[in-house]
């Protein structure tokens, strides 16, 4: 029983913000998020498929590719820093041109801290640190 009630208290207060950016615009990203409070991010070169064509020139011979490197972001939040989280990644990973990305928000069910056993979005900031 009190498991359940854990689970309806800390249901949809997180969210997973998945975005792909430029991989020359991740320092930019990374500290447009830093600024906004957040501090802690997973990430990875990815290779995708989209309208963006790039050029690759060797030996002379231009190369159309259609394969796009990025780098994919997957940020944990709680709900009200969702907004910023998105705005931080908006303006700093936009140059006007195609090919500048996605950003995804998704519901996050759970979240749990291994050291501390803490559950839900407590998991997701140090007391004291963050409101």
């Amino acid at each position: 029983m009190l498991r359940q009630a854990i689970q309806i208290k800390n249901l949809r207060t997180m969210k997973k913000v998945e975005a792909i950016i430029r991989k020359t615009k991740f320092e930019e990203v990374s500290e447009a998020l830093y600024e906004a409070g957040i501090e802690f991010f997973s990430y990875w070169d990815v290779r995708g498929v989209g309208q963006s064509r790039q050029e690759r020139v060797y030996r002379g011979v231009v190369y159309d590719t259609s394969s796009i490197e990025r780098t994919k972001l997957e940020i944990i939040v709680r709900d009200k820093n969702v907004d910023k989280t998105v705005a931080a990644i908006q303006g700093s990973a936009r140059t006007g041109e195609i090919g500048d990305g996605k950003i995804f928000v998704l519901p996050m069910d759970e979240s749990y801290r291994i050291r501390t056993g803490e559950v839900g979005d407590e998991s997701l900031y140090i007391k004291g640190k963050e409101e």
